[in-house]
């Protein structure tokens, strides 16, 4: 995995940061009550970053395959579009990359887990967090110093807005 964050002229070509869910924003934990309903935990430094990011004017979109409505919940309170319950997750990225009108080379996918493998192989920029699944670390990949659901979004986040976003204000 590469460590640090990606040069400017990277984050540059990305038109779309897709983050995955479960493991990502969330700290791959559950919590289930005797009733059956489930609740994550999610950080709230990660939505201050997506929201700093959206407000920018930068586009995000969260892609998973649970399908719990707490998914939807958490990206409707962040307004940031969302697609769960997905089985296939490439097949979802490239509907999302005809839509806007982008080549999957300007995307960048934020993963954790083997069911993200086909996407991070996709997209001009995987990234995983730090503490992913030691099936989907590969040299290839940008890693987060910090583990899913404890700022790794955040992170992401602060990338794109330094790296790219205030660069276009100067």
């Amino acid at each position: 995995m590469k460590s640090g964050v990606p040069s400017r002229s990277i984050l540059g070509k990305i038109k779309l940061l897709v983050f995955d869910f479960d493991g990502v924003m969330t700290d791959n934990g559950v919590y289930v009550f005797e009733d059956g309903r489930e609740a994550v935990r999610c950080d709230r430094s990660d939505g201050m970053g997506v929201s700093r990011l959206r407000k920018a004017g930068f586009a995000m979109f969260v892609l998973s395959t649970e399908e719990n409505r707490v998914v939807d919940a958490r990206a409707r309170k962040l307004k940031i579009p969302c697609a769960h319950g997905v089985a296939d997750k490439l097949s979802e990225l490239k509907k999302a990359a005809a839509e806007r009108g982008i080549s999957l080379a300007e995307m960048a996918f934020v993963g954790n887990d083997i069911n993200d493998s086909e996407c991070l192989d996709a997209v001009g920029l995987p990234i995983v967090v730090a503490d992913a699944q030691k099936e989907v670390r590969r040299a290839k990949y940008y890693a987060t110093r910090s583990p899913g659901g404890r700022g790794a979004v955040r992170e992401v986040c602060d990338w794109f807005y330094h790296g790219v976003v205030k660069g276009k204000k100067k």
